[in-house]
């Protein structure tokens, strides 16, 4: 297999004995069932030296096999990464992937029968699917929908569906907060409606705040992550692995689970935002070894994994 090494500016060593007890972002500085593959990118090293004489520190990428390709291309093109003589391993892992949950076949006749002043999705798994049933159901009117994030977002306009409200931040109790009352449901003195295809492990943040408000919330349980059964060449991998990549709560509770058997200290984690991030403070990692943006997104979340990377420099 081959093993994908780039370079980070400003490293004098990679120190793989560090001891990384459990794991923080500073929000002081917020950057934050099948076998897979493993996948790697090439090797990259900025003064031609043998990549047998340099001791690599591993990232792993986490998201199910074949999301990973963003975040490997933003590192890869991070300019700090470029010219520098010690090597980062990226290496595939995924953690999860995406089964139906109970109320998949609820969808399509749900989205035939009745009309929403608006429709959540929420990731673009739950894009996936919404754009699925759509096409099934013969295209209906869905309304409104309001996309949780720019990838979200993306992923909605890939499908053909319009995207009519994006919250300021990438977050649930974001949305909560910022999604207008229906002028419509106002006029006709009712509740603003909205459809929720919700993955089965999503919490009630968003459903309860829109009811909190006045919105009369139909939530459906549309798709539910599961843990990908690694293989032992995956085992062995995040064995060795300094940091980890999430972007889901579920990514943390999968990585913890296939590496229970692992006597090593548990990685770094670079999180795509801070609902991942909160994800492994209650999982027991010190918030000084967790790294997230602000905002979430693949940029922020690339830059969170640079700072990871830093960080454990300055330990060494």
């Amino acid at each position: 297999m081959k093993a994908i090494e780039i370079a980070f500016l400003s490293m004098s060593l990679i120190c793989p004995a560090y001891s990384f007890s459990h794991q923080h972002n500073t929000r002081a500085n917020p950057l934050s069932p099948r076998n897979v593959k493993s996948t790697a990118v090439e090797m990259v090293t900025g003064d031609g030296t043998s990549p047998s004489k340099i001791t690599p520190l591993v990232v792993a990428l986490t998201r199910e096999e074949g999301k990973n390709d963003k975040l490997r291309r933003a590192l890869l093109s991070d300019e700090t990464l470029s010219s520098s003589r010690f090597s980062v391993e990226i290496h595939e892992i995924p953690c999860i992937e995406h089964a139906d949950g109970p109320d998949t076949e609820m969808l399509v006749p749900t989205l035939t029968s009745k009309q929403f002043d608006y429709i959540a999705i929420t990731s673009p798994e739950a894009a996936k699917v919404i754009a699925s049933a759509w096409v099934d159901a013969g295209r209906p009117d869905l309304g409104v929908v309001a996309a949780v994030g720019k990838a979200t977002g993306e992923a909605l306009k890939e499908y053909g569906i319009d995207v009519g409200f994006v919250p300021s931040k990438a977050t649930a109790e974001t949305l909560v907060n910022e999604l207008p009352l229906s002028d419509a449901a106002k006029n006709e003195m009712r509740a603003t409606t909205l459809l929720y295809p919700a993955s089965a492990k999503a919490r009630d943040t968003l459903q309860n705040g829109l009811e909190e408000r006045g919105f009369s919330v139909s939530r459906l349980n549309t798709y539910d992550t599961v843990p990908a059964t690694w293989t032992a060449e995956q085992l062995s991998l995040a064995e060795s692995a300094q940091v980890a990549c999430f972007a889901s709560p579920s990514a943390v509770k999968a990585w913890l689970k296939n590496t229970a058997s692992i006597d090593t200290p548990r990685a770094i984690a670079a999180c795509i935002g801070e609902t991942s991030a909160t994800a492994c403070i209650k999982n027991e990692w010190e918030e000084s070894n967790i790294f997230y943006p602000e905002k979430p997104g693949v940029d922020g979340w690339a830059s969170a994994v640079v700072k990871a990377i830093y960080f454990i420099d300055q330990q060494c």
